[in-house]
């Protein structure tokens, strides 16, 4: 074994490609234990996470990556100051992980490369999380807990099986890169323009036939991956209406003719309800709507290059603009919807 320190002053304890199938520690000094920060374990032969590594008390980076890892045992609970833990390519899955894994204090997770179906619950406890990578694995959808990771700020799921995406991934305030290529989504909430913070996001070889028109206030989103969906070569022409309810219509009547009212005249209820309206997106129009509404694909020039296929809302089928009308036309790309090319750096559609 064979203990290298880095010009930084961490000391690092490389055992990688050594077909260890345990890991036995007689050859390695208590200060050697002490003081190693930085263990490499990968490309080994190991099936169960070595109880042994719960005597590295200082260790922060642990890497266990390409081996047969299929169980990972309560010992690193041990490991209280460990920040970053990489095991790609193994053989994990939701039963690999012991049930306190979320209590422990790790800042980056990888997890790519396994045989994880759901997202396990342990890695939705981990609060102080800033990045977690699950692509490669059999993930079919992304939890609605995954709002709970308040610090994260870079999440991992391409090439897995999902197919939508839970608007409560809009609730990450820190979320800066996104990826989620290579799985089978075919739409986008609307609710990840809340997503402020977001710099890049990886959507390409989905299903994705058109975008939120939402999705152009990321302020910050400077990387946008498109190739691979079908909305590169085509979009959809002919979308449903749902006819407003009595409900509906009525909050439309209130907004658009402002009707005075005080929360202390209506249910609490019906005051949220009415605080939910949406102004209809037609300047002629000064409609509004609530749950239900007319949904067209408007496309929309990217900086000036691209031009993309949004969806587009309004209020009634009889409140058309004129991009509706024909979608394709030269006309329906408004000052309202463009992008200033300083604002989107790299639109990669094919």
């Amino acid at each position: 074994m064979e203990v290298s320190e880095r010009a930084d002053g961490e000391n690092v304890l490389d055992l990688s490609r050594l077909s260890l199938e345990s890991l036995t520690l007689d050859n390695v000094s208590e200060e050697r234990k002490r003081e190693t920060q930085q263990l490499f374990l990968t490309y080994n032969r190991f099936t169960v996470l070595p109880a042994s590594v719960s005597h590295f008390s200082n260790l922060r980076f642990l890497d266990i990556s390409s081996n047969g890892l299929a169980f990972i045992c309560e010992d690193i609970l041990r490991l209280t100051k460990l920040k970053t833990l990489v095991a790609k390519n193994n053989r994990l899955d939701e039963s690999s992980l012991p049930k306190d894994f979320g209590t422990m204090s790790l800042e980056v997770l990888n997890f790519s490369g396994n045989r994880f179906e759901e997202v396990p619950s342990q890695c939705l406890e981990l609060q102080s999380l800033q990045s977690l990578s699950l692509g490669g694995n059999r993930l079919r959808t992304i939890p609605a807990e995954i709002e709970n990771l308040t610090s994260l700020e870079l999440l991992y799921l391409g090439g897995n099986s999902i197919a939508t995406i839970p608007p409560e991934l809009a609730n990450l305030p820190h979320l800066s890169y996104l990826v989620l290529c290579d799985n089978n989504i075919q739409s986008i909430p609307p609710q990840l323009a809340q997503l402020h913070s977001l710099r890049s996001l990886s959507l390409h070889n989905n299903l994705l036939t058109y975008l939120p028109r939402e999705i152009l206030s990321l302020v910050q989103l400077q990387e946008l991956s498109l190739r691979g969906n079908p909305l590169v070569v085509r979009f959809v022409k002919d979308m449903t209406y749902d006819p407003p309810s009595l409900l509906e219509l009525a909050g439309r009547t209130i907004k658009s003719r402002n009707v005075p009212y005080t929360p202390w005249e209506l249910p609490g209820n019906l005051v949220r309800y009415l605080d939910l309206a949406s102004k209809c997106p037609n300047p002629k129009c000064g409609g509004v709507y609530f749950d239900s509404c007319v949904r067209h694909i408007k496309f929309v020039d990217f900086c000036g290059k691209y031009r993309l296929p949004l969806m587009h809302y309004l209020c009634s089928p009889e409140c058309t603009s004129p991009c509706s009308s024909n979608p394709q036309s030269d006309a329906d790309s408004e000052d309202e919807f463009s992008v200033p090319a300083h604002r989107m750096q790299k639109v990669l559609l094919g």
